[in-house]
């Protein structure tokens, strides 16, 4: 007997928001899934009731097994940040049609979910917004996926309240945003109110109601760099040159490490942070690790992070320690090894994910070779690049050049 799951939106007015033939549905159903405010606004329902709570992978596998008439109860829309992608995913291993999944006939009815109605209420498009989620996520990564956006839709929760949201932006130099916040959409108590950022920082979670939405606007689209963030935005230890990756080798190792949205990256040798923030700017849903020993370095990287708009983790350790409490990457940047390059090398090494790689600037002959002999040893695909940048100066009224220090830009990819 073929199985009939319905995953139906429901508003915060509860059964108002429901045609009569979705009630009927729900009545006659023989399960009702759904979470704990969705089962109260059907307190006769005489079949059994599942609650969803912090458990839903598990109830999902218990729907798997039950050939019976469920209806899961879902709030707004169901395939928006919602529970009705991951039932579809969860049973998507044996995919029989469009809309019956390994044995199981699938139908998903949304509602309006609050995005829309935020919308609504701000009296804006919205098809052109960024959507983005903190509830039930760490906030860690937010600052570069906000920064270039203009109109950004935030899913909030308890931890991650308005207030905290907002001081987390201050904190990383983006206070150009106007902020509405639209709380108990669609219940006789809605409120939708106007903020700034400053504003905003000063409330807790009690300023608000606990079902929430914020909109993001920026009147003026923002300057981006793309890649290759201009060295004079870096703040950097005062030694000849500065102790940066130079734009030009900066732009050709990011270009060699073949980062994605999701990329797991780690920084070596990170010192004022110019290619972990670069890094940032590229890998928005995965994570940036800069790992640097000097304290003096660390609070560099510190204000340009801040200033450059990138949350990323700092490891304040002596390279390989340290390394063994970071998840495994996708991509490793050694731009300083402290004498410890074989050792780095090694550890990188075991944790680099399949054809992840491994890119090492190295400025002397010495530091090359060591590395060749160490990706010789083991399963590396190598190449490597010579850089040899001259930057135009003028010299009177004419213009020359002047050379930069040639770079050694030596990649392994994992094979």
């Amino acid at each position: 007997m073929s199985q009939t799951i319905k995953i139906i939106g429901i508003g915060e007015s509860g059964t108002g928001s429901l045609p009569q033939n979705f009630l009927e549905w729900i009545n006659n159903c023989e399960v009702l899934v759904g979470g704990r405010r969705q089962l109260d606004f059907f307190p006769d329902f005489a079949g059994e009731k599942i609650l969803l709570a912090n458990k839903v992978h598990e109830v999902i596998e218990v729907l798997k097994n039950k050939k019976k008439d469920i209806v899961v109860l879902a709030s707004g829309d169901p395939l928006f940040f919602g529970i009705g992608g991951l039932i579809v995913s969860n049973l998507k291993s044996s995919l029989e049609s469009e809309t019956e999944v390994a044995g199981v006939s699938i139908e998903i009815y949304p509602n309006l979910s609050s995005i829309q109605l935020a919308f609504a209420r701000a009296k804006t498009d919205w098809q052109n917004a960024k959507f983005i989620s903190v509830h039930g996520r760490k906030i860690s990564g937010l600052a570069q996926r906000v920064f270039p956006e203009t109109k950004i839709a935030l899913l909030t929760d308890l931890e991650n309240h308005p207030g905290k949201i907002a001081a987390y932006l201050l904190e990383y130099n983006l206070p150009d945003f106007r902020v509405f916040v639209a709380e108990n959409l669609g219940m006789e108590d809605e409120r939708c109110r106007w903020y700034s950022l400053e504003e905003l920082s000063k409330k807790t979670a009690e300023d608000f109601h606990k079902l929430n939405v914020m909109i993001l606007f920026r009147d003026k689209p923002v300057v981006t760099w793309g890649i290759g963030i201009p060295d004079s935005e870096f703040s950097c230890p005062e030694k000849p040159g500065g102790l940066i990756t130079k734009k030009e080798i900066r732009v050709l190792s990011i270009s060699e490490m073949k980062l994605n949205k999701n990329s797991v990256v780690w920084d070596i040798g990170s010192c004022s942070g110019s290619v972990a923030i670069e890094a940032a700017h590229i890998a928005l849903e995965g994570h940036v690790y800069a790992v640097e020993k000097n304290k003096d370095h660390i609070e560099y990287c510190r204000k340009n992070i801040r200033k450059l708009h990138a949350d990323i983790t700092i490891v304040e350790n002596t390279a390989p320690e340290g390394l063994e409490k970071l998840p495994n990457a996708d991509a490793i940047f050694v731009g300083g090894s402290g004498g410890y390059l074989r050792e780095i090398l090694k550890v990188s090494f075991d944790r680099l994910k399949p054809k992840g790689r491994i890119v090492v600037n190295a400025a002397t002959m010495d530091t090359l070779n060591a590395a060749m002999d160490f990706f010789n040893d083991n399963d590396f695909e190598i190449s490597v690049i010579l850089t040899q940048v001259s930057r135009s100066r003028m010299i009177g009224e004419l213009t020359g050049f002047q050379a930069l220090n040639p770079v050694f830009i030596l990649t392994a990819c994992r094979l």
